[in-house]
């Protein structure tokens, strides 16, 4: 591996991944990678040196994963840093195709650690949770993700699909906006195959995003019973659109449950409403906002 900031170095990074696992690679230097990204395995480790990152190279590509943490457990990462070269990205606008140039995209994965991880620039979202793409029904569980940094991405810092025991701790999403919904984190189900179970997010922090926090629940009720169960704690907003969302949550006859809470929020320079909640049912799942 070249990591001289010019040469391509994804092929040499792949093998690097897979011949370390069970050890520590570390990465050093500013590698670039192509949008066929890299492909984590379980039991991989990695650790930046101080000022390393990696960048894309100049791509035309509406959808990429720059790091793939797919079906696997048993990974930490610490100090990654990569930067999605949305400037560099020939693709023309199209609002069907827009958000899925990916900084990480975790699938399926579990026993996951990251520390102080940074997701500039990204085409999409900083930072993506779901099923598995293999096995609809094998939720994203036991993740931590600590003090992310996600900055200039154009549709969200983090997107929430599913997940089970999620922590997210002393994050900070700012400048997130270019395609809908822009939010720095948004957390929407895609279908009721999709659970939001132990969902804790510590101390965010927002900034000038089209929504700080923004829940769109609409995909989630079906003949699967749901409970939803989320806890945000501490979170700041400055000069967000809207600094929190909750919307769309309409049962339809489905069994869906649970609790939704913010505590000690603060938001303060916001263009519209600090706090929108819309489309929800009155009964269900509560929503709370503890000052």
């Amino acid at each position: 591996m070249k990591g001289d900031g010019h040469s391509n170095d994804t092929a040499a990074l792949q093998r690097a991944i897979d011949g370390s696992v069970g050890k520590t690679l570390v990465i050093s230097g500013a590698p670039r990678i192509d949008v066929q990204g890299l492909t984590l395995r379980s039991g991989t480790r990695i650790r930046f040196d101080e000022g390393a990152s990696i960048k894309l190279l100049p791509h035309n590509t509406y959808e990429y994963q720059m790091f793939r943490i797919w079906d696997v457990s048993d990974v930490e990462i610490v100090g990654l840093a990569l930067d999605g070269s949305k400037e560099l990205n020939a693709a023309k606008s199209d609002p069907q195709k827009n958000g899925y140039g990916m900084g990480i995209s975790i699938t399926g994965a579990s026993n996951l650690v990251l520390t102080n991880p940074v997701t500039n620039n990204c085409w999409g979202d900083g930072i993506y949770i779901a099923n598995s793409y293999k096995t609809k029904d094998l939720v994203c569980s036991d993740l931590v993700i600590q003090s992310h940094h996600a900055n200039g991405c154009r549709r969200q810092g983090i997107s929430l699909i599913s997940g089970r025991n999620v922590r997210i701790a002393n994050p900070v999403w700012e400048n997130i906006r270019g395609t809908l919904p822009s939010a720095g984190l948004d957390i929407e189900p895609n279908s009721n195959h999709d659970v939001l179970e132990k969902i804790v997010i510590s101390n965010p922090v927002t900034r000038n995003c089209r929504a700080g926090i923004e829940m769109w629940l609409a995909n989630i009720p079906g003949a699967i019973e749901k409970k939803i169960d989320i806890e945000i704690d501490g979170h700041r907003d400055d000069g967000s659109d809207n600094a929190y969302i909750v919307s769309a949550l309409k049962s339809n006859g489905h069994a869906v449950e649970g609790k939704i809470v913010s505590r000690r929020p603060h938001w303060i320079n916001t263009k519209g409403a600090p706090y929108l909640s819309k489309g929800m049912d009155a009964a269900g799942v509560e929503v709370q906002i503890v000052s």
